[in-house]
This record gives C-alpha cells, structure tokens and sequence, in this order.
C-alpha cells in the first residue's frame, strides 16, 4: 500500500503552500478555543470530570492529522458519543467514580480496535445500514436526553441522571423545593448568550465568552458561596501515559457499547467529512482509511486518558469556514488546548456547572432537525414513520436499544424494499414507438391479447413469488390473452430460483395456449437463461432486441426477425 494512503498527511505536507498558513493558523486557533469549553462540558455528559473533555482534545487530534484524509475534519468529543460513554459506563460503575473513568477510558481503547478492524476488512458499507432517517429520529432524541441530563446542573439540584427522558423529568419536578434561582439565571443568561452571539457570527467563540464572563462574575460577585455549583480545582498540565486496564471480562461486557459507539463514531465522522469534502475538490475521502485514522486516534487517546473522540459537526463546519486547508488546523487547536492544560486550568476553578450545561443544550438543538422530518412526511411517509419510530424508541427504552431498534427497521425496510420492488404493466403511447406504465400513463394503450410486463430489479428469491402472482393476476383479467411479453431490460440479475419459477410460469401459460417471450435481455441474465435452460426451452425465436420490436412481430406490422439468443456475447 502506498505510503500516502497509510499516512496521508504526506499527500499535503511536502507541497505545502505559504498562503494555506493563515488560514490554517485562524481554524486552528478558533476550534481551539471552542473545544475548551466544549470539551468540559462533553465530558460532563460522559460522566467523566471535566478535565478529561480536555484531554481527549489532544492526542486525538494530533493522531488524526496524521491518518485521516480530511483536511477539515475537527475530531474531538461529541455530544452523541459522550451520551453512549455513559449510558454504557454506567450500567457497570457509579457514575463519576473513579472505576467509572476508567471504564470509560478502556471503552474507547475496544472502539478504537473495532474500527481498525472495521477497516482492514474493509467494512466501511455498515454504516449504510443506518439510513438517514434513523440516524435523524435518533440523533433528535438523543439531543432531548442530552439536554434533559443537564437540568441537573442547570437547576443546581441532587438527581441521578437516568437515560430514562420521563424519570429524569419527574425527579427534577419532584426537587422543586431545591432549585437554585440563581444557577437557573446565570444558565439561561448563558443561553441567551451564545444563541445571541452564533447569530451574530458563528465564528466569535460564544461558549468560551460565556464561560469567562461566569467565572468572572462568580469570583468578584463571590457567588460560589450562594449555591452555585463551580468546576473546583482542574490538575494542571498533560495527560500522563497509561495502558487501559485489559481486563477480559470486562472487555466482554463493554463490547456491545463499543460497537454502537464504533458505529455511530464512523457515521458521524464519515458524513460530515463527506460533506465539506464537496466543497473541496483537491483530495478524497478514502472511508476505510477514515475507519482506521478514527480508530488509531481513540486507542492512542484512551493511552493519554481520553474517552470517545469523532469528527463533530459544528466544530467541523467552523474549522472550515474559518480556512483551513489541511491537518495542521487539527495541529495548532490540539496544541492550543495542551497549553491550556499546562497553564491556564487554575482559571477555570470558578467555572459554574450551569454555564457548562447551558453550553451543551445550544449544542444539542442543532441536532433537532424538524425541516428534515418534514421533508420526509411530504415526501416519503414510510422513511418518516422510520424517523419517528427509531425517535420514540431512544426517548421509550434508551439510547443503545433505540439505535438497535433503528438498525431493524431500516434493514426490514430494504427487505421489504427487495422483496416488492416496481413492477409495472406496459401500453404503447399512441403514434409512438414507447411503452410506459399504464397506471401512470392514462394514455398508454393496452392489447387485449398481449400483456407486456416490466420487473425493475434484479430477479430472485425474495420477490420472484411477488413478480409471479402478479403477472399471474393480471393475465386473469385479459381473457383473450395468447402472448406474455416480459421486457427485461431493468432486469439486473436472476437466481437459481427465480429461473425455476420462470420455467413454471411458462409451462403454466404454455398449457393454457400463451406464449411467452422476452425483449431486451442484457448479457448477465441471458448467461444465466442458458443455464437454466430457458433459452432451450422457449427457443431463439421467443428473444426480441426491445419491446417494439416484439409487439411489431405479434401485430404482424413487419416480420422483423428476433434477437438470436445463443449466438450473443456475455456483453451487454
């Protein structure tokens, strides 16, 4: 393998360009300074202290800028992938404990492995398996479970969070009595705060501006001692190096959590990489390669105690719209937040948990996409229940059973989508040499002793039953029929058992004196005619070239000779 496609920082770096330097130096810088803030307050979703969002905004994001091939791509912690830290922590350690941290940590050790493997067996096509709206009924839910946890923090209140949306609500209802006033104004100022700002311009650092205005209200008005929960002490400087504690047992238990997290972590990432790619057309996404530099980047990160890192979206959109033109964006923020952690984590002592919680509810509500969902009921009602079904099921039974529940329903979708795909009965348009739907076409003339039938799929177990009582019904209603025209242009592939049932059909409308023929058969399927020895038992002159062609036979309009079978190529 080539040693770009290994490294890929190599296929940028040696021609490195002087006028990509500013930009690169501004993204860096302005991601930098968001996931500071944003890092803590991911963090605090996972379970985890605060100081451990910023190390996993470090090693992460330097091994990246090695391995991956997007050049914008900002990795780091997110939202959704900190709610399954924790939903799949927690069922093994109390949360916040020491034993739960370490959990977390081994968890992004396992993820990391899963997409290596992901990778080398080049598995990239799983996350297909997660259609859109899955992800998006999903994602919206997981936004609401997120943003309830932190009423916590922003209520100033003792509940145990549950991924349970209704328990949680109920429990804050039912500490009414023990609201703090004021960590409920300094959150919501703080929400008004960096909604006001991202209007404004997304590039001004709303979070981190919100988070030094709080500390600086806290230390000189000293609200820390009015009930007003503050961050504390944060040790100072880099994360040490330690292996993950390798425990089998546990590697067992957290494995299933690790591959949701894998899966959803390479979803997130290759999506959002894929998008901004669009508008850069100087490289290529290589997915597999994105498995193992997302991979590479949380085992190496679990080894300088991180959790769970992926590409995030907002960072992403704003590390691109802020010019950066290659990994060392990701560089210069990861270098940003390490000087952070060797000098400035005393100023965060004052930090209050409400303003870390108001930042993490802005962020969440742009994983609500409500335009989309009503795309989807104007468009597709079926994709839309999936939206709402996969939404109601994260909100009803959790985040891991939710994303489960949507993996099922898009795979009993594509079954179902196979299983009775387009089928349609042709008429000839008037004056014309073209065949098209009736259903759709009113004008389309039909024979009454030719029945012509179109299959747009591939032929084979799952829907040649459905193909069969389908041309079989509409047979029954032409009681002159004496030919059975089946245009298998569309028809992309035939099985063993779609050719026996193909056989059968023939045998049944050739006993009831209805011949059947084909038109425009492509090369894969007449291989497989001859096979099946259809082509022997309908004969040569039952292939036409296309449709009109047939039916100008059957008309006796010209006695154009048909398609010879045996003699044609595997082409075409």
């Amino acid at each position: 393998m080539p040693q770009k496609q290994i490294f890929p920082i190599l296929s940028w770096l040696p021609g490195y360009k002087k006028e990509w330097l500013s930009g690169d130096i501004s993204a860096g810088l302005t991601v930098g300074v968001m996931l500071i803030p944003q890092g803590m307050a991911y963090a605090m979703i996972a379970g985890v202290p605060p100081i451990y969002g910023l190390y996993a905004s470090t090693f992460p994001l330097i091994i990246y800028a090695l391995f991956g091939t997007s050049r914008q791509l900002a990795v780091g912690p997110v939202a959704i992938d900190s709610l399954l830290v924790l939903a799949g922590v927690s069922a093994f350690a109390e949360v916040g404990s020491e034993y739960f941290v370490e959990l977390a940590i081994l968890l992004a050790f396992i993820e990391g492995i899963i997409l290596i493997l992901f990778g080398f067996l080049r598995l990239g096509f799983l996350v297909n398996f997660l259609s859109k709206p899955v992800i998006g009924g999903f994602t919206a839910a997981a936004a609401i479970i997120i943003g309830v946890s932190q009423l916590r923090h922003l209520l100033g209140i003792d509940i145990q969070t549950s991924g349970n949306v209704f328990k949680t609500l109920l429990s804050s209802v039912t500490e009414f009595s023990n609201w703090s006033v004021l960590s409920i104004i300094i959150g919501i100022i703080g929400i008004i705060l960096i909604l006001s700002i991202k209007k404004i311009n997304r590039k001004i650092p709303g979070a981190l501006l919100a988070v030094i205005l709080s500390i600086l209200a806290v230390y000189f008005l000293n609200l820390s001692s009015n009930s007003i929960r503050i961050v504390g002490e944060i040790p100072a400087g880099l994360p040490a190096f330690r292996l993950p504690n390798l425990n089998l047992e546990i590697i067992q238990k957290l494995l299933p959590a690790a591959f949701t997290i894998a899966l959803i972590a390479f979803t997130e990432a290759i999506s959002v990489s894929k998008a901004i790619q669009a508008k850069h057309r100087d490289y290529e996404i290589l997915p597999n390669q994105e498995l193992f530099a997302i991979g590479i980047a949380n085992i190496v990160g679990s080894m300088f105690q991180s959790f769970s890192v992926t590409g995030g979206l907002g960072r992403t959109a704003v590390n691109d719209q802020s010019g950066a033109k290659t990994g060392l964006a990701s560089l210069i923020s990861a270098v940003l937040v390490m000087l952070t952690l060797l000098f400035l984590t005393p100023l965060f002592y004052y930090l209050p948990h409400a303003i870390l919680a108001s930042i993490i509810m802005v962020a969440v509500s742009d994983l609500i996409d409500i335009k989309y969902g009503k795309h989807l009921w104007n468009t597709d009602r079926r994709e839309f229940t999936m939206l709402i079904s996969t939404f109601v099921a994260t909100l009803a039974f959790g985040i891991v059973n939710g994303i489960l529940i949507g993996v099922l329903l898009s795979i009993g979708l594509v079954i179902f989508r196979v299983s009775k795909p387009h089928l349609a009965q042709l008429g000839r348009i008037a004056g014309t040499n073209y065949y098209r739907n009736v259903l759709r076409f009113k004008e389309a003339e039909e024979f009454e002793d030719l029945l012509i039938v179109r299959f747009d799929a591939q032929l084979f177990f799952a829907n040649c039953e459905y193909f069969k009582d389908n041309v079989l019904a509409w047979a029954e209603k032409k009681p002159k029929l004496k030919k059975v025209l089946i245009d298998a242009q569309p028809l992309t592939q035939i099985d063993s058992t779609a050719s026996y049932m193909l056989l059968e059909l023939i045998k049944h409308f050739n006993d009831n004196g209805v011949e059947v023929v084909f038109a425009g058969v492509t090369g894969p399927v007449r291989d497989q005619f001859r096979k099946a020895k259809l082509a022997k038992t309908l004969g040569t002159n039952h292939f036409y070239m296309n449709v009109h062609e047939a039916v100008s036979h059957h008309l006796k309009e010209g006695d154009l000779p048909p398609e010879n079978l045996v003699s044609q190529s595997n082409e075409g």
